[in-house]
């Protein structure tokens, strides 16, 4: 048993949190972040230094006090978004790429590439380090997939850098990235494929999600047995200003391919869906043995907050599905992914993961004392 399944304290009594419990990344910036950023126009500019360290900080002390064992940084000075953090102002890439329209009727945007080479601009390692520097509590890290990076490539192509070029440098910068985060110390590395659903609203045959798998487990082999125990996917159907982009998308077509994908933890948005028992049926069919389930308890983009014995009740019916030694719980997505989403404030995100702590062990004393 790791660090993240000890004993934590959720009041000011012990509880034996025998299922594991982690959030998916963002928290909801400080208002005073968002207003700064906005006013400069620039995520990158030196004078915010100061406003993103105490969003860390302050991040970092709200989540621990919590009590969840794992925790991030929130996301706070993840630039713009969890999509494009490593590419934002790259010199050869135009903004009027790839769209993700939002059923709420906006649409978000990623850069286009414009010439070889492909290279990212920041690393997540990077966030990790300037996190470490105030938790107590083993931290996860979150990472963009390959797959929705490999959008950045035009459909036409780009003279004399060939699409085969390309895939070698994102596999090459995506391989360094989740290293770097794992070397120095990530509790988890996490995988964010919001896009995984999406490919099927995109195209219902199937066939950009194949690639996409593919192409993730091109990236995942790089990695040793050991290693991707502590490497995780996320899929959910998008999250921002309380809307969703494929939440349509019967997870029957998504959820089969998604288990073929090697890595050793899996966070599975389920608290919003309509019909828990038909997911938790999928799952149960497809999942491998040497996976484990973190299934989404909380819902990010209902403004209600969960109380701990909803959440518990949840755990209870995913447990009879999902055997009990390859279950965890988590949130369905991150609260804030683009950071100038003000749709939830920290307060109720923070709200929210108290339940999901307090849930989660609630569940797990029931089912010790069966």
């Amino acid at each position: 048993m790791d660090r993240a399944t000890v004993s934590i304290a959720v009041t000011t009594d012990k509880v034996f949190m025998t299922i594991p419990t982690e959030p998916i990344g963002s928290i909801p910036r400080p208002p005073r972040l968002i207003q700064a950023i906005a006013a400069s126009g620039d995520y990158a500019d030196p004078k915010l230094d100061p406003l993103y360290e105490e969003a860390i900080r302050d991040t970092i002390e709200r989540f621990e006090a919590t009590g969840s064992p794992v925790i991030t940084d929130g996301e706070q000075r993840k630039y713009h978004n969890f999509w494009t953090y490593c590419v934002e102002g790259l010199a050869n890439t135009s903004p009027d790429g790839f769209r993700i329209p939002f059923a709420a009727g906006h649409i978000r945007h990623m850069p286009r590439l414009t010439s070889g080479p492909f290279q990212y601009k920041v690393s997540a390692d990077r966030f990790l380090e300037a996190a470490m520097r105030y938790a107590h509590v083993p931290l996860k890290q979150a990472v963009i997939s390959p797959s929705a990076l490999s959008l950045m490539y035009p459909a036409d192509g780009l003279p004399g850098y060939s699409r085969e070029q390309f895939i070698d440098d994102l596999l090459r910068e995506h391989e360094t990235e989740v290293r770097s985060c794992l070397q120095k110390g990530a509790h988890k590395v996490q995988i964010d494929f919001t896009e995984g659903r999406l490919a099927i609203k995109l195209d219902p045959s199937g066939h950009l999600l194949n690639s996409f798998i593919d192409l993730n487990n091109l990236a995942l082999a790089r990695f040793s047995t050991e290693e991707r125990k502590r490497i995780g996917v996320h899929t959910c159907p998008g999250g921002d200003r309380d809307s969703t982009h494929s939440a349509e998308v019967d997870y029957a077509e998504l959820l089969p391919s998604l288990f073929e994908l090697r890595a050793g933890n899996f966070y599975v948005a389920l608290a919003g869906e309509p019909d828990r028992p038909h997911v938790l049926k999928i799952i149960r069919k497809h999942m491998k043995p040497d996976q484990r389930i973190f299934v989404g308890v909380i819902s990010p983009i209902d403004g209600r907050i969960e109380s701990a014995q909803e959440v518990c009740d949840r755990i209870l019916q995913a447990a009879e599905y999902i055997p009990i030694e390859q279950l965890g719980t988590t949130d369905d997505c991150g609260f804030s992914p683009f950071s100038d989403d003000t749709s939830t404030s920290r307060d109720t995100a923070f709200a929210k993961i108290r339940a999901r702590v307090l849930g989660t062990a609630l569940a797990s004393k029931i089912i010790a004392g069966r």
